[in-house]
């Protein structure tokens, strides 16, 4: 993927940065992650009662440690926020590793940030019981984990899934961060349990029958189904396999406890659906997000000139396409098209609703126009009325309504 261009740049000076952490017992784990930051400022530990060394080892390696009981993730991170001083944070949890990659490629961003960004998204690499994921996790399955420190906040009437809402142009990297998902079935197992169990704390839906049904019984399956097939996730094999069953078990529990009354003692009360709790919608903000597809050549110099029109007027515009790659050194962002069939379409379009949700998505001639109608309704954006004949210059780009869209 090329990098975004980006002709404005704070020059003043190199942002400072600071490691947010909230943890638990995380003595096995912490070391390897904190080694894996050691580039940054400050490091701010958030402990929740730990009973073995974990605040020892934060302390050893220079960190700021708080010692708070248990609010709650969003809280808790909160919390982490409020003690911390760089100009940008990077949220981290102590089974995660910042790859050397990673790390110079933040390093080099913070040292030349580009005017008007506040978040940066990585790429996340899943690893279950030592198996390296990739389909069957949603990879890259992008994080909103670095951002400008006052800017955003997280979301305390949620009981779980308290990330973050990008309000306008995302910086994507190209490190990875790597992230220890289990180091045993039963713990993978046992998480599965715990989340589940929050999800069904904040969740909000009818209590009934034919909703059980739908969001328990025929949600789970056709995601099953989607994840192995259209996501490609088959190709993980049976870590894969397990990985997705994990996933799909989570909507039955979350459904099942719902149905049932179980909520536990953890309640969300953020006042919005359960469809828009768990998945089936995302929240928009900011500046419109407008997504490319050129496939033939001559499509892709339209399409490059179209959307810098749209750029240039307050647009967050991206191209998905196949190019060489001098082709891609223009002042939009090219994400390459690794196919001409619509599966490598899903899965880029996919990929970039990960980074921000896409209100529209243009298709520059025929062979493109022919591909957007092989996506899901999910990923062509809610704004149909945007193709290549509209005009970029009468789109009011800058002045984003809240809207939200179903996903699959």
């Amino acid at each position: 993927m090329a990098p975004m261009a980006s002709p404005e740049r704070d020059a003043a000076k190199t942002a400072t940065l600071t490691v947010c952490m909230i943890v638990h017992n995380e003595e096995h784990t912490l070391p390897d992650c904190l080694a894996s930051v050691a580039f940054a400022q400050e490091l701010v530990v958030v402990d929740s009662g730990s009973s073995d060394r974990t605040r020892e080892i934060a302390r050893a390696a220079g960190a700021h440690v708080l010692e708070q009981p248990w609010l709650g993730f969003a809280a808790q991170r909160n919390v982490a926020l409020d003690h911390a001083h760089g100009d940008w944070v990077l949220e981290l949890d102590a089974d995660e590793r910042v790859s050397l990659v990673l790390g110079a490629q933040i390093q080099r961003f913070l040292a030349d940030v580009p005017v008007g960004l506040d978040m940066c998204v990585m790429p996340r690499r899943e690893i279950l019981v030592g198996h390296y994921l990739g389909a069957s996790a949603k990879y890259p399955k992008y994080g909103h984990r670095l951002f400008r420190r006052d800017a955003y906040r997280h979301d305390e009437s949620r009981t779980v899934h308290e990330g973050l809402t990008p309000n306008g142009v995302v910086h994507p990297f190209e490190g990875e961060l790597t992230h220890l998902l289990a180091s045993s079935w039963q713990e993978a197992a046992r998480d599965t349990w715990r989340y589940a169990r929050l999800e069904a704390g904040q969740m909000q839906a009818p209590r009934s029958f034919a909703a059980y049904v739908r969001g328990g019984v025929a949600r789970p399956a056709a995601k099953l189904l989607y994840r192995l097939m259209i996501d490609g996730g088959w190709r993980d094999g049976w870590p894969g396999f397990l990985r997705i069953g994990f996933d799909c078990a989570t909507d039955s529990i979350v459904w099942t406890r719902h149905l049932l009354g179980s909520h536990g003692v953890e309640r969300g009360s953020s006042g919005v659906s359960a469809g828009e709790h768990y998945g089936s919608r995302r929240f928009r903000q900011g500046c419109l997000r407008v997504v490319g597809v050129a496939v033939d050549k001559s499509a892709m110099r339209l399409a490059q000139e179209w959307l810098g029109d749209a750029r240039a007027r307050g647009a967050d515009a991206v191209l998905i396409g196949r190019c060489e790659e001098h082709e891609a050194d223009s002042a939009v962002r090219v994400r390459p098209l690794a196919g001409r069939g619509p599966l490598a379409l899903i899965r880029a379009l996919d990929a970039e609703e990960q980074v921000r949700p896409i209100d529209a998505v243009v298709a520059f001639g025929r062979t493109a126009g022919l591909l957007v109608r092989c996506v899901p309704p999910s990923l062509r954006g809610v704004l149909r009325e945007i193709t290549e004949r509209t005009d970029p210059a009468s789109v009011s780009w800058a002045m984003r309504t809240d809207v939200a869209s179903d996903a699959r």
